[in-house]
């Protein structure tokens, strides 16, 4: 299309993207959310993945032809790493046992890239060459993450139907960035690599539109809390109760609280530790104003 390599499925997934992100500005820009901000990030990434991925390579291009598959292989690892950490940061999802998890996993990727794409190339002037030499450990760990994140959030104890849906997403979104590698062994197919990391980004797309409905179907039990939170006695809109100083995390977890659930049975539907659990609660009984769960419930105990 339009005289570059660009294929018609890449440019559909690129406007698509573009709408998806417009509309989350406009949602941060209202609700002025760290989380929705964090989205932003990630669609911008998917953005500039589908635009670097679709139009390069190109003759017009200044420089020698490997400083397009620099910026292409950059982009592409940016996002995959960002979709990891997004998980993480949003949900709790601490795959391996060490906190630095995330910038390990950055390290392996870009390091990875460097000593395994770009050193061969250099010595061997093979663009496919330094492609396999790269993906194929690259597949390899990928696939070893993918496991141990599967394996670390399907477990069937006490299932909460919210969580369950957002962990089979998920489930999809580190499976499209597992497959990355593999349809760059395979070959330039942009059908089929955009389309799969693009399902990752419609998966997480779907989860917070589900997490956006799970609040308001509980903002009854959340309306007090915020009310205090904001230091208001007058009505406040659904956008407001959506918009407390709790974050999205802290929101789903006082629901849970306020549900009656213990910390341990949170836990587990929330597949999180209950250390996670504890330490979420504590931050929510300080931004309320409770010293402990017994005040909370007590002060904000849905009427």
């Amino acid at each position: 299309m339009f005289g570059t390599e660009i294929h018609w499925t890449t440019f559909f997934y690129l406007l698509i993207d573009t709408v998806i992100v417009l509309f989350a500005f406009y949602q941060s820009r209202k609700l002025n959310r760290n989380s929705l901000k964090r989205f932003l990030y990630l669609g911008l990434l998917f953005i500039a993945y589908n635009a670097s991925g679709g139009f390069l390579p190109t003759e017009s291009f200044p420089g020698p032809l490997i400083i397009q598959y620099i910026i292409t292989y950059g982009v592409a690892i940016t996002l995959c790493v960002y979709i990891v950490y997004y998980l993480y940061k949003e949900y709790d999802f601490v795959v391996l046992a060490f906190r630095s998890s995330i910038r390990n996993l950055a390290i392996v990727a870009f390091g990875g890239f460097i000593i395994l794409y770009l050193i061969p190339y250099f010595f061997t002037t093979s663009l496919n060459t330094a492609r396999l030499l790269y993906t194929v450990p690259i597949s390899i760990v990928a696939f070893i993450f993918l496991g141990i994140f599967y394996k670390r959030i399907s477990h069937p104890k006490n299932p909460n139907s919210f969580i369950v849906r957002r962990n089979k997403l998920s489930i999809i979104s580190v499976t499209a960035i597992a497959l990355l590698p593999i349809c760059t062994v395979i070959g330039d197919y942009q059908w089929i690599t955009f389309t799969i990391m693009n399902i990752a980004f419609y998966a997480i797309s779907v989860i917070e539109v589900d997490r956006h409905l799970f609040f308001l179907e509980n903002k009854n039990k959340l309306y007090e809390v915020f009310l205090f939170n904001k230091g208001r006695t007058e009505a406040i809109n659904e956008s407001e109760v959506i918009n407390g100083n709790l974050t999205r995390r802290e929101i789903e977890i006082a629901v849970s609280i306020l549900s009656k659930l213990s910390y341990k049975r949170i836990a587990e539907d929330l597949y999180i530790a209950e250390s996670t659990v504890s330490k979420h609660a504590s931050n929510i009984f300080k931004k309320t104003g409770v010293k402990n769960r017994t005040q909370f419930t007590k002060r904000f105990d849905s009427k």
